[in-house]
Parts: C-alpha cells; structure tokens; sequence
C-alpha cells in the first residue's frame, strides 16, 4: 500500500506556488540579470515566500525549514522547475541547498553557525567541488584531489572542474582523498573550503551546451577551481574522517527526486508550448493538431510525463518511508527515464515549432540544451541502468540444473507426473 496524496491546507500552497512563479519569476528570465541585479530583483520576491513559509521548505524546522518530506518537496519542486530562478527564490536551488542538507547531517554547531545559518538566510552562496577533468566523473572512487593531514590541520591539493556556482561562491564543499590506503569508499573525506583561501584559484566558468557564453562569475556557471596546497584547520573536515562517500550518497538521493520533479515542469512548460502549436499552425490542408504525426507527439509526451511523475513520487515516498537505501533502485530508474523524457518531449515540442523552435525566439531551444545536460549530472545514464539492473538480478538465482525455469518441455514432463491420475481416467473413459 502507498499513498502520496497531501492535505488541502499543502494544496493551497501549490496552487499559491504556481500564480507566483508564473506572474512573478519567469520574467525575470528575460533581463539578462547580472547576480547583483538578480539578487536585487529577487529580494522582495523571497521576503513573499518566507512571508508564507515556504523558505528552504526541506530543512528541518529548527534550521528554518518546514520539515517536509519528499514528496511534498517533489510537488513542490514540479512548480519551481518551470524557470531556473524559482529554486532560488524558494531557498532550495542546486547547489546551496544539497550543501545545506550536507552541513545539516554532518556538521558541527560551530560549521553550521559559520556557513549555514548565512546560507539560508541567503548572506553566503556555496558550491560543490568533486568532479576532476583527469578522472571519470561516474566513478568518484577515481578522484585524485589530496588532503593531507598535519599538526596543524589539512593540506588541499588537487583539480576540480564543473563546480556549479563555484565563481560566485563564499565557499566550496570539496571532496578530497585523505587516506589512499583504505578501501574504495572509505577513502575520501569533505572539506568545507572559504573560497578566498590562500591557494583557491577559480579559472574560469567552463562554456557548456547549456551557457555557451564565455562568461565568468554567471549564475548557473561551472567552474573549473585549481587547489594548489591549499591550507585549512581542522574544523574544516566535515562530518568524520573518510566518510565523504557516505555523506555524498545522503546529498544525491533527495536531490535526484527534485531534479526530477524540476524536469517534469520543464517538460510541461514545452508541452504546453507544443499543443498550443498545433491549433493554430496550418499545414497541409489542415492545422497541425490534425496531424496523426502530431496527435502521436502529444500522447506519447503526455504518456511518458504521466509515467515519469508516478515513478518519481513513489520514489519520494519509498524515501520518506524507508529511507535513502530502500528507494536506490527507484531514484536510478527515475534519473535515467526522468532525464529521456525531458529529452524526449522537448524534442518534439522543437518538431512541431519548427524553425520558431530552433530559434531563440521561444525558450525551446534553451531547454534543449538543458535537457541534454542531465544525461550527465548526478551520475550517467548508463551507471545508473547498471545500478538498477544489478539490484534487479539479485532478486534472481540461476537454475540448477541449466535449464530454464519456464522449459516447456520439462515443465510439460513434470505436469503430466504430477497429474497423471487424472490423465488416467480420462484416458480410461475415453
């Protein structure tokens, strides 16, 4: 039995999410905002949202948040993925706010009076640090970044890139090798690293399909950060000494489920797009929505997105249930089907639009490119149908003796055996 209805008292808080999102973030897309101009446009909009609790809603009460689980959170992030900015003006975009549930689980009451409670008040902004250029991104056991201990604390050195919002960032997160002799996922450790630390160089944002512009210090931006001998106390470890893989796996599971949910507002945002095409685009002898072609794009889209949401929610709600563990297999089925859907759905939404589609006169393009991004992030999409083929296949044992459990033949044999009473007699009246 499961169940991810919400009360009336949540549902007011969607619908009242959607309006303001609508009617009051979206356009900001249009501005070309610097982040001072953001943070300055955006300021009276997060007074509204904490007016109505709805601030960094995935903390816990006592560090401001309202304790909800995920699959109000997933809800809630289906309505903040229509626009970037909604995550941000919400208290819970990526990275600062899987780096507020780090510092939640794992950090001292000294870490989190320091970084924190001025992350969430929005005084600092954050970034994770792990992805080396020189290593497969899909296999963290690979990093080779160091962080070597001394009498008077830790010695950083290492490469790291495609740290989102590391240019712009108070501080880094960084994932570091602190003991090379200890097994695989024991090895690594987390560092909390103030980005003006002596030895801290940011090189630039790395140009991607998503920001093609060679632009430093953009919001969105991935950084590529040298380490070179780093130097940071020993209040600076997060958490316990090689446990940078257990606090890792915590960060991803809920922060999966919202990407996902994020992808399906997107994926709606072009759906809308593409049905509204074809009511209005001649072609042919008749409007596109006549179109067998057409019809077919809009029920598949509409199938897929129906899918891919009842996937997500029950992994919300196995994690709100049974915890991280007991939804693996569910949250790597939704990142690689989430991921092709959002693909998928703005890909047609392009088709039917045609040359409009692939201009930058509507948002589709920039949503291609987006979607092609997450394929990527938070582990590829083959590791994740290799996660949840193995936790398939140990539900499942090789026959014995070699032949297959549905043999027809054997499976013939041992019927007429067992029912050979009853074949008797039939056969005898006969």
């Amino acid at each position: 039995m499961w169940d991810f209805s919400t009360e009336p008292e949540f549902q007011a808080h969607l619908d009242w999410m959607r309006d303001f999102v609508r009617d009051e973030v979206r356009p900001l897309e249009l501005l070309g905002l610097s982040p001072e101009q953001f943070d300055r446009a955006t300021a009276p909009l997060k007074e509204r949202v904490k007016e109505r609790g709805l601030w960094a809603a995935h903390l816990p009460p006592d560090l401001g948040g309202q304790g909800y689980g995920q699959v109000k959170l997933g809800l809630m992030h289906e309505i903040l993925g229509t626009t970037p900015f909604a995550p941000m003006v919400f208290g819970n975009s990526a990275p600062d706010s899987g780096n507020s549930e780090i510092l939640a689980l794992a950090g001292t009451e000294e870490q989190k009076d320091r970084w924190l409670h001025p992350l969430l008040n929005g005084d600092l902004r954050s970034a994770f640090s792990m992805t080396e250029p020189e290593t497969a991104g899909s296999d963290p056991t690979l990093l080779q970044t160091r962080a070597t201990k001394d009498a008077d604390g830790w010695v950083i050195s290492g490469h790291k890139w495609f740290s989102s919002h590391a240019s712009i960032a108070d501080f880094l997160i960084v994932m570091a090798v602190s003991d090379p002799d200890a097994r695989p996922h024991q090895r690594a450790s987390m560092f909390i690293v103030p980005a003006d630390a002596p030895g801290v160089r940011i090189a630039r944002d790395v140009a991607t399909m998503e920001h093609p512009e060679d632009v430093y210090g953009q919001l969105g931006g991935h950084a590529e950060v040298f380490y070179d001998d780093v130097r940071v106390g020993p209040d600076a470890l997060l958490g316990a000494e090689g446990a940078g893989f257990l606090i890792a796996q915590q960060r991803l599971g809920p922060g999966r489920i919202h990407h996902c949910m994020r992808w399906l507002g997107v994926a709606k945002r072009a759906f809308d797009m593409m049905c509204e095409r074809a009511t209005y685009r001649f072609s042919h002898g008749s409007v596109l929505g006549e179109k067998q072609s057409v019809q077919n794009f809009i029920a598949d889209s509409a199938a897929e997105m129906h899918a891919a949401r009842l996937m997500t929610l029950h992994a919300a709600w196995l994690m709100d249930t049974q915890g991280a563990a007991g939804a693996r297999r569910e949250i790597s089925l939704i990142k690689f089907y989430g991921a092709k859907v959002l693909h998928d759905v703005i890909d047609r939404a392009v088709q039917v639009h045609g040359a409009l589609g692939y201009s930058t006169d509507l948002p589709l393009e920039q949503m291609y490119r987006y979607a092609r991004a997450w394929r990527l992030y938070d582990g590829a999409d083959e590791v994740h149908r290799q996660t949840v083929a193995r936790l398939i296949l140990r539900g499942y044992v090789a026959p014995a003796d070699g032949v297959p459990t549905e043999h027809v033949p054997t499976r013939r044999a041992e019927a007429q055996r067992r029912f050979a009473d009853i074949l008797e007699a039939v056969t005898s009246n006969d």
